[in-house]
């Protein structure tokens, strides 16, 4: 396969929360509040960071229609934006990785008479991105992967490196790898893709908490880009649509190396099956991590939004039921892709969030 190089827009946003206003309605893309209804109130909205330049995005597209809409989002990580969530803090949340079925039961109880939602609605690469004086893109198996974050390999001139780079000159520099340190779905897509290939290498069970200690940390996405652009060596783990001029790695998959793309991070989610045992609208696609595929790139994370199926308030479900049509519509997940270098949901996909949304009315 010929390695290429896909840029992303770097679109690091400060922490806090940002705002949007509007409404949505596109023909085709669901039943959705068009702004002669008087769609009027806010909405609040927390969670996962890697969601931080298509949701800027997705404000700019829904802003236009209706003024009296406020809807914020503070990208605070995704355990954040889920125990918010839960305890009924915001009205929805982005979260790296789908509500466990136990976690639905515990939140559902902020939701009268209904449940809890995943809604795959943000389908990007995770970069393992990195800051060598010279070099701008290594390949790397995964079980060297997993050893450079279990900190069994620590230099960078590391034989094992040397292998799969022989036209790269690598120095003698010690490899200091960066984590997230907050509870992150990022780290747990990350865990899981080292999980499911590189077997004894890597010995712990996918977790949001990253299991290895002893390393450089730092909250959120824009902290672990700043984490390696701050040192030669460095090497961490992040939302591609945040690596901006950083070195990246080319993961092994099967004979091959193979560097992120949108159309390969799509290309592993449509292989994929749903997950079995999920409640009817319940909507979570099962990673097959360990495909040998050269067109797919297996590091990536597909990012859910939270939603209640009811709201007490029908205000509520009807503005989240709004917004969220209107981020799975082609246009919505267009605009992100084009912002963030996300990879849109595909129609099939599309029409199933969409049935869910359908769903996301009042008590």
């Amino acid at each position: 396969m010929t390695l290429h190089r896909t840029r992303r827009l770097a679109a690091v946003l400060a922490a806090g929360s940002f705002a949007l206003t509007g409404c949505y309605s596109d023909a085709g893309q669901g039943n959705v509040a068009t702004a002669d209804e008087g769609l009027s109130g806010a909405l609040a909205g927390a969670g996962s960071s890697a969601q931080s330049a298509a949701m800027q995005t997705w404000i700019a597209g829904f802003q236009g229609s209706n003024p009296d809409v406020t809807v914020n989002y503070d990208p605070v990580g995704s355990g954040g934006g889920r125990e918010q969530f839960a305890e009924g803090g915001v009205d929805f949340a982005g979260s790296d990785r789908a509500m466990k079925p136990e976690e639905i039961t515990e939140a559902a109880k902020r939701c009268p008479g209904g449940t809890v939602v995943n809604l795959p609605l943000y389908i990007s690469p995770i970069a393992v991105a990195f800051n060598l004086e010279g070099v701008d893109q290594l390949n790397l198996r995964p079980a060297t992967i997993a050893k450079i974050f279990n900190q069994k390999i620590q230099k960078w001139n590391d034989p094992a490196l040397a292998a799969d780079n022989p036209d790269t000159k690598l120095p003698d520099l010690a490899i200091t790898p960066v984590n997230r340190q907050d509870d992150s779905g990022t780290t747990e897509n990350f865990t899981d893709y080292l999980a499911a290939t590189a077997g004894a290498d890597w010995p712990y069970e996918p977790d949001g908490v990253f299991p290895v200690k002893g390393g450089e940390a730092a909250n959120g996405t824009s902290g672990v880009i700043q984490a390696i652009q701050a040192g030669n060596g460095a090497i961490g783990y992040a939302d591609a649509s945040q690596v901006g001029e950083l070195g990246v790695v080319a993961v092994g998959v099967g004979e091959e190396f193979v560097t992120y793309s949108p159309e390969a991070a799509a290309a592993v989610v449509e292989a994929s099956p749903r997950e079995e045992g999920r409640e009817e609208g319940d909507v979570v696609v099962e990673l097959e991590r360990d495909t040998v595929e050269g067109d797919q790139y297996p590091v990536v994370l597909v990012s859910y939004s939270l939603a209640c199926t009811t709201y007490e308030d029908p205000k509520k479900g009807e503005l989240v039921k709004a917004f969220l049509a209107y981020v799975a519509s082609e246009r919505g997940q267009q605009a992100a892709a084009g912002a963030a270098g996300s990879a849109p949901i595909s129609a099939a996909l599309r029409t199933e969030v969409l049935a869910s949304i359908e769903r996301i009315g009042s008590a």
